[in-house]
């Protein structure tokens, strides 16, 4: 069976690798599934995408151009945490409204092989975690924290893709998101013995420091007092309390 024959054939032959790939279960995909599928000869295929291995990148291109769209598709709220928790939110209707789609960006993971789309994934979330750092609201390097909050949100995601549309419960990714950012955020928890608050008022002040020199590129220390001083800051801001 076919795709819908009023899409163009290049977006047809997009949709049928995606869905085949999705249902594959990492079983080899052929040039004469897609075409099948998409409803057009194999010379349209390598006209479009030159080979089936061009017509995969580009699958996984067309999918992240439409996540980082997604994740982009909001004015910032002067407020880094909540504008993270919006680009979870994002990302979980992303990985829903497109299965498919999702499942070939971020399903396909092979053992020790970490896929380019997942570190630039990471580096949007980072982006913004870089301005929550500058503010003083983390209390771990914004990279670290970026990776913590991406591995669940992708875990989440996937768990309620593989649930049937009715049994999904959407509550499962606020209270995952909302312990996420608590855990990296400097938000005291209650009942902080005094010492512990003040190691950690230390490791806010070093982060967010450390967040602003580099987003600054300031010119008023060498390169190499610059270095020196943001090594100390990272060893400051990566020593456990005591």
């Amino acid at each position: 069976m076919s795709l819908d024959g009023q899409l163009p054939p290049k977006m047809r032959l997009l949709r049928a690798a995606a869905e085949l790939l999705a249902k594959s279960a990492g079983a080899p995909v052929s040039t004469r599934q897609i075409t099948q599928l998409a409803g057009v000869s194999a010379p349209t295929l390598y006209h479009h995408f030159g080979d089936k291995e061009g017509l995969f990148d580009a699958v996984v291109a067309a999918g992240f151009e439409e996540y980082v769209a997604g994740e982009r598709d909001f004015a910032p709220s002067g407020q880094p945490l909540e504008d993270i928790r919006r680009m979870w939110d994002n990302h979980v209707q992303f990985g829903l409204n497109q299965p498919e789609l999702y499942l070939v960006m971020f399903g396909n993971i092979r053992p020790e092989s970490r896929p380019a789309i997942v570190a630039d994934a990471e580096a949007l979330m980072e982006e913004m975690l870089n301005k929550a750092a500058a503010a003083g609201q983390l209390n771990v390097q914004p990279r670290e924290a970026a990776r913590s909050i991406l591995a669940a949100n992708v875990g989440v995601t996937l768990m309620l893709i593989a649930e049937p549309a009715p049994d999904r419960n959407l509550e499962l990714s606020t209270m995952t998101r909302d312990a996420m950012i608590f855990a990296v955020s400097a938000e005291p928890a209650s009942g902080a013995a005094p010492g512990n608050a003040g190691k950690s008022s230390v490791v806010v002040a070093a982060i967010a420091l450390n967040a602003a020199l580099q987003a600054s590129h300031s010119d008023q220390l060498s390169s190499s007092e610059l270095k020196l001083f943001l090594e100390w800051l990272h060893r400051i801001s990566t020593t456990p309390a005591g």
